[in-house]
């Protein structure tokens, strides 16, 4: 299986994440790391869903309306179509799986409202 590191001009350092790039066909895996006080922009994708498992740390997971947090053993599912937020609440460092499903699976299918990066259109 191929890895790739995904970086866009305005990541941070507490933004990692590596790919691992024809799991099955429209279905993409890989990890996610998140130093403390670190986050994903709250973003929805048009064409795919995500199925986030914590490895070791927290997580507090904005999904729709809902904020949750999750431990080390734990999931989530965010369907298509629906606003969704990752951010390490806690001291150590978060590490999750992260498994992308979908017909099209590209990075120009996220929608940013909020982004810390300047991501977000203005």
């Amino acid at each position: 299986m191929a890895e790739k590191f995904a970086t866009h001009a305005n990541t941070s350092p507490s933004e990692l994440y590596r790919k691992n790039e024809n799991v099955l066909r429209g279905a993409s895996s890989g990890s996610i790391h998140r130093k403390p006080a670190g986050s994903l922009s709250l973003q929805l994708h048009h064409r795919r869903s995500e199925h986030w498992v914590v490895v070791s740390g927290t997580a507090r997971v904005t999904r729709g309306d809902d904020v949750f947090e999750l431990s080390a053993n734990q999931s989530t599912y965010i369907p298509v179509e629906t606003r969704h937020r990752l951010e390490n609440p806690g001291r150590a460092p978060l590490v999750m799986i992260e498994v992308q499903c979908g017909d099209y699976l590209g990075e120009d299918d996220i929608v940013r409202f909020d982004d810390k990066y300047g991501r977000a259109p203005a």
